[in-house]
């Protein structure tokens, strides 16, 4: 394991999350455009707390998921000044919860929050394990070249180059054509 199971799971999520732009999508459409895009996403994972399922928490979402994304495979100190500021922003104050069957790991922010004030605090507490394990390099873009999906490379090797099968599978078949068609 790269990270504790709790980073992995976060990390994983914020994948999910950054990965619904259109530019990534496996529709090639926005998949946080709807309440009921956002229900359908949240449903997929496990969340305890606040959840308001109405157009304001849909737009804090999409903005926390422009956030996230802007800071995606930053380099070290431009995430840690990241961190620190939507740390302090929330007033976060971290605790060690058990719940739902996740084990322990460490919430920083009241359950009564917002949801997408909740989602900020728990992505910078994943790259905070992040940094603090000096694997910044395991947040990549996807290689693909019509693709702006991202994700954790959580491989062993950390040999992981796209987001998906769907666009390792498409660039392989590119590459197999270009050398069948250049011979």
């Amino acid at each position: 394991m790269l990270f504790t199971h709790d980073t992995e799971l976060n990390l994983t999520f914020l994948q999910a999350l950054l990965d619904t732009v259109a530019e990534a999508s496996e529709s090639g459409s926005d998949e946080l455009s709807t309440t009921d895009d956002l229900a359908a996403l949240l449903s997929r994972w496990t969340f305890t707390g606040r959840i308001d399922r109405d157009e304001r928490e849909l737009a804090e979402v999409r903005d926390t998921r422009e956030r996230v994304r802007a800071i995606w495979g930053a380099d070290e100190d431009a995430v840690v000044a990241w961190v620190n500021e939507i740390l302090a922003e929330a007033k976060a104050v971290p605790r060690v919860v058990d719940h739902d069957g996740l084990g322990w790991h460490i919430h920083a922010i009241g359950d009564d929050a917002p949801l997408a004030k909740r989602l900020l605090v728990e992505a910078a507490m994943a790259f905070v394990d992040v940094v603090r394990a000096g694997r910044l390099d395991r947040l990549r873009d996807c290689e693909a070249d019509d693709c702006e999906g991202v994700f954790v490379d959580l491989s062993k090797n950390g040999s992981k180059r796209f987001c998906s099968a769907r666009c390792g599978n498409r660039m392989a078949v590119r590459a197999y054509r270009a050398r069948t068609t250049a011979g």
